[in-house]
């Protein structure tokens, strides 16, 4: 059957903790999503507890457990967990996991902690996100250092810890994380976005030229986002008196604010699948302004799509965008760097063909099932340590 054979996860029972599973579509959970079900696709057994919602984005993959919460009181649409009641706890004890997995160092995570800790099993954290630099997109940036130390010995009260890329090793070291730090990367699918979804027709149905340059923007709309830098740095290329277009796909509290500052963009909405792919394809420069992503599957996609990024000089980023090479990284809210780099581009149709070929090429390079294959390994060398301490 292939290489899938290779992978045998039957001596794994995870208990996997998630402050969103599925109740709002990101990154960070659609990556949890498809480790619990390659997981189950190659014998292990899985237990995800995460808040849920009456009209949840998506169906989760796995066995998915509701634990009591309340909304975030910033952003509502979100969900808070107020830890783990006496009856999760039973429905932990009768599943019996063999390794606990905490996707947030919230205070699910942190209660998540202390019972695999009196119970002698073997925690991991997977980090997907930067929580700490949310703070300054809602007035609260006083807060970053406080936030940073809580995030950081929750973390060390783990076996381990798994980044997406070395950068973000790299920012938990320097922010006091001292157990071991492993990989845990992304991957993209590259049979789904690739350059020949390009659509002139689609392209033409939204009013958009052959010759007209677009520039893209993917994602959540909310303010981490990096939204404010976007619509600065689009509104200095119109003062510069450039020709381009813009699209948005995606939805968002911040969406009024967004369509306001951006009157002349194309708000697409919500995509996914085959019409996802499309759009990224049929861009021709990607701009991603945010710095609070732990890895970037955004970027990703748009590269597989062979679309050349222009992005903060931030931890994902940084790892999948050589500046000059295949895009450029930019000082993030550094507008007028911004606009200097999305110039060159739409200029120079020669450039945004060089970097759009290195950026399939590196696309390429992230296959999901070997980088899943690598967390169930991490999993069993885990198990493996624990097995020597009881002997």
């Amino acid at each position: 059957m292939g290489p899938e054979q290779k992978y045998d996860g039957s001596n794994v029972r995870v208990a996997l903790f998630s402050g969103n599973y599925n109740y709002v579509r990101d990154g960070a959970n659609q990556a949890l999503n498809r480790l619990v079900a390659f997981l189950e696709r190659h014998g292990a057994t899985v237990r995800v507890y995460s808040p849920t919602v009456k009209e949840p984005a998506f169906e989760p993959q796995g066995t998915l457990i509701s634990v009591p919460s309340v909304p975030v009181p910033l952003r509502r649409e979100y969900r808070i967990a107020l830890g783990l009641p006496k009856r999760i706890e039973r429905d932990l004890d009768a599943f019996a996991p063999n390794v606990v997995h905490i996707s947030a160092p919230d205070f699910l995570g942190q209660k998540a902690v202390q019972y695999a800790r009196s119970r002698g099993v073997p925690v991991a954290a997977s980090v997907h996100t930067r929580f700490e630099n949310y703070l300054r997109y809602y007035k609260l940036g006083w807060l970053e250092n406080y936030l940073t130390r809580k995030i950081s010995g929750t973390y060390n009260s783990c076996d381990e810890i798994y980044v997406p890329t070395p950068c973000m090793a790299d920012i938990m070291a320097d922010s006091g994380v001292t157990v071991p730090i492993k990989m845990w990367t992304r991957g993209v699918e590259t049979s789904l976005f690739r350059p020949d979804r390009r659509d002139l027709k689609w392209r033409q149905s939204l009013g958009i030229a052959d010759i007209d340059v677009v520039i893209s923007f993917v994602g959540r709309l909310v303010y981490e986002k990096g939204l404010g830098t976007y619509a600065e740095t689009i509104r200095t290329l119109k003062d510069r008196g450039l020709d381009f277009k813009v699209i948005v796909v995606g939805e968002g509290p911040a969406k009024q604010w967004f369509q306001e500052r951006m009157p002349e963009a194309l708000f697409l909405g919500f995509m996914n699948g085959e019409d996802l792919a499309r759009a990224y394809a049929s861009s021709d420069i990607f701009l991603n302004p945010s710095s609070t992503e732990a890895f970037g599957n955004v970027t990703l996609e748009a590269m597989a799509s062979g679309v050349p990024p222009v992005c903060a000089d931030s931890t994902g980023s940084r790892y999948l965008v050589h500046s000059g090479e295949n895009g450029y990284l930019v000082p993030p809210e550094d507008v007028t760097a911004y606009a200097d780099r999305l110039e060159s581009l739409i200029s120079d149709r020669d450039l945004r063909r060089r970097f759009a070929t290195a950026s399939i090429a590196r696309g390429l390079s992230f296959q999901w099932d070997a980088i899943l294959g690598e967390v169930l390994g991490h999993y069993q060398a885990l198990l493996a340590k624990a097995e020597t301490r009881t002997t």
